[in-house]
């Protein structure tokens, strides 16, 4: 069992002998390939609910802590997840007329107007002051939800000053290159790109959808003729994720569905559809590609995972290839299978780890919120596909 040194010697000098036993066992269990049982979607959703509501709670700021580590407990907030994961409470109280979740989604969204920085941007994560583009974007998601749900000026004006701000920001050919994460281009700010277009939809401001439109083009020139899609990793030379491969695909995608582009839709087809034959038996993608679409692991981004299945789900809904369809159901049986739901550990029980097994380099021994939102999205999505355009 190949287990980063660093978590060995966390185990061997740093863990009480209860932490021991349970981040041992939970990872031996991953290694014999063990999974849980399955039931309908609802329950499901439900426990992935009831965790990210506990992760709201655990920092008194109204934010959403970013994970449950079985080394170090729960993180701090974090602004970037927390925007979009907004919009997954609001659909989630609607659906299941548990209205205390729409109040938690307006407690994270001014947590959100109180993190905003003058020029309009959202900081990165542990940079309280440094304006990040990627973060901005998913911010703006929760904004615009927000103000759809109460009507309240305070979250459109702060929407707006974001997305002035990234306005500001984008060089001519739509690429942004300044304020990145890691100070690299990514492919996968085709979701920035997005936000713009929801803001716009709340604004109608054509600077927005302008923007958007030339963000994607600039994307669409880093596709190959195999549907591959350059940068689309969080640094140069990484295998990217599905993760963000996931997130390049999606904005494309979005954009295409509302801009009603067939050319946007084409491409996004064209780099869906090699994943979806990567897909395992068991349902499961591997945790990261090349621009081959080959993959140097064997574990799985589970966050991936999930974002794929939406993106599946709805290409099934706009070309209506009953392939994407099966390959999303498929993917959420799989996600289903990895979610624990009796765990004594309050941080665990029903949360969704980084990957399976849990050793997996990407949010190793960790539980993100991240992956928890798209978890709950995709199986909404697949109970209910009317709210394909409510799904953030």
């Amino acid at each position: 069992m190949n287990i980063e040194m660093r978590y060995l010697k966390y185990i061997i000098k740093g863990l009480k002998p209860k932490n021991f036993y349970y981040i041992f066992n939970s990872a031996l269990k991953d290694f014999l390939k063990k999974r849980y049982p399955i039931y309908e979607n609802e329950i499901h959703i439900k426990a992935a609910m009831e965790w990210l509501s506990l992760a709201q709670k655990q920092n008194k700021d109204e934010g959403v802590s970013a994970f449950y580590s079985l080394f170090e407990g729960w993180a701090p907030s974090y602004v970037e997840t927390t925007g979009y994961i907004i919009p997954t409470f609001f659909n989630y109280a609607e659906f299941s007329k548990k209205y205390f979740y729409k109040e938690e989604a307006i407690q994270m969204a001014d947590f959100e107007l109180r993190n905003q920085l003058p020029s309009g941007a959202f900081p990165g994560d542990g940079k309280k002051n440094a304006p990040i583009v990627f973060n901005t974007g998913q911010v703006i998601f929760g904004l615009c939800k927000a103000y759809e749900e109460t009507k309240d000026n305070k979250y459109k004006k702060a929407a707006e000053k974001a997305a002035d701000w990234l306005l500001s920001v984008m060089d001519e050919d739509g690429c942004w290159r300044k304020n990145e994460y890691l100070s690299h281009i990514h492919t996968y700010n085709t979701r920035t790109a997005w936000s713009l277009l929801y803001a716009h939809k709340i604004s109608e401001n054509a600077a927005y959808q302008e923007a958007a439109e030339n963000n994607i083009e600039w994307a669409l020139t880093q596709q190959l003729e195999n549907g591959w899609l350059q940068n689309n990793g969080f640094y140069p030379y990484q295998e990217p994720l599905v993760h963000t491969i996931a997130y390049s695909i999606r904005g494309i995608l979005e954009a295409a569905i509302y801009l009603r582009k067939k050319k946007y839709l084409e491409a996004a087809v064209k780099a869906a559809t090699p994943i979806m034959h990567a897909q395992r038996t068991d349902g499961s993608l591997p945790g990261s590609f090349n621009k081959e679409w080959k993959s140097s692991v064997k574990w799985s981004c589970l966050t991936g995972n999930s974002q794929m299945s939406i993106i599946w789900q709805k290409l099934f809904i706009a070309t209506k290839n009953q392939k994407f369809l099966d390959a999303a159901k498929k993917s959420n049986a799989y996600m289903k299978s990895v979610q624990i739901l009796n765990s004594s550990n309050a941080g665990v029980k029903g949360g969704i780890p980084g990957a399976f097994p849990i050793y997996g380099w990407y949010a190793p021994f960790c539980f993100p919120n991240w992956a928890a939102k798209f978890f709950v999205d995709a199986l909404l999505l697949e109970l209910n596909p009317q709210m394909h355009t409510k799904i953030i």
